[in-house]
């Protein structure tokens, strides 16, 4: 097999192409022979050794992958050789092959296409335990997504309307807010040229929208906080601007708000069945049509680094998925 192996956590020129031995699957693993893998932001402090998880040195990068089951170790029964899967953990995607525990392995129903389910767990896995679960969002009532044009904005734009919620997509260029027109935001805003709070103002008649969902952080928090509505949620989904928010606490107060904590990559550690249910849903919402992975660009898996620096570059609308001959 090969794989890109982090042998520092100095980013992307950690990596290296290596010829590896083909692991064998320990008990209760599978061994899947790897068609694509997405990148997500994660992925790229994992590799800055940035992220709550850190792999020991070295290690194979890529949380979200999809491919066949090429063997099964001791005590696995639910799967076999030839079964089309996506799996999902702290590492091991890009590569040709890798063995994961079954517990990771989500099964694809007929005909799921397989560049699809590379880029379909991770980050609506994360939108619909934020929105749904964490937020408890209802039809009829207004989400503001920020970082609305990237892979897990995406995804809460779809599963937001899926939902029967309005959505206003917050993002950085004219031509990001247009693509999450395309994806069904009612409206958008775009936060490099006009002001976050006087926007959201504009946009719901001075009532703010009822749940924010954030994985930016940094200097657009405050002001979005400051705009929710009265009971709002405000989601602390991540950061990708680099830059952890400290809050005034009298906000929350004055609003009669709350700030929940979204971790989906625990919540499907320790909550499993929840997290299956929730999956579940999300593929009969794919299967009618609701919702669909927006996939920016395919590339060979030789391609890992060039992948990384749009990552890094925020380039990517959606998900960029990267694929084995």
């Amino acid at each position: 097999m090969h794989a890109w192996l982090c042998e520092s956590t100095t980013g992307p020129d950690g990596l290296a192409w290596r010829e590896l031995p083909t692991p064998e699957p320990a008990p209760d693993e599978v061994r899947i022979a790897i068609a694509a893998a997405s990148i997500n932001f994660p992925d790229l402090l994992t590799v800055q050794g940035k992220y709550q998880v850190r792999p020991p040195l070295p290690f194979v990068p890529g949380s979200e992958f999809a491919g066949r089951v090429d063997a099964v170790g001791a005590g696995v029964t639910h799967l076999k050789p030839g079964d089309a899967v996506a799996a999902i953990g702290s590492s091991g995607g890009f590569a040709t092959h890798a063995c994961v525990k079954a517990s990771q392995v989500i099964p694809l129903p007929a005909g799921f296409p397989l560049n699809d389910a590379a880029a379909f767990a991770f980050t609506y896995g994360t939108s619909h335990h934020a929105l749904i679960d964490r937020g408890q969002l209802r039809a009829g009532e207004t989400v503001l997504v920020l970082g609305a044009a990237g892979g897990v904005g995406t995804a809460a734009i779809q599963i937001a309307k899926a939902a029967g919620a309005r959505v206003i997509a917050a993002a950085s260029t004219d031509a990001k807010c247009e693509a999450c027109r395309q994806l069904g935001a009612d409206a958008t805003l775009n936060y490099s040229t006009a002001s976050l709070r006087d926007e959201l103002k504009a946009l719901t008649g001075g009532k703010g929208p009822d749940v924010v969902y954030d994985p930016v952080g940094g200097d657009l928090a405050e002001p979005a906080l400051r705009g929710i509505a009265w009971r709002g949620r405000y989601l602390v989904v991540g950061f990708a601007a680099g830059g952890i928010p400290a809050l005034p606490f009298n906000l929350p107060l004055l609003k009669g708000a709350s700030i929940v904590g979204v971790f989906w990559g625990d919540f499907v550690r320790r909550e499993p069945q929840a997290s299956a249910q929730a999956l579940g849903e999300l593929a009969r919402w794919y299967a009618e049509g609701r919702i669909r992975p927006v996939i920016d660009t395919l590339l060979p898996m030789s391609e890992v680094p060039a992948a990384y620096r749009r990552m890094a570059a925020r380039e990517i609308t959606g998900k960029l998925v990267l694929v084995n001959p």
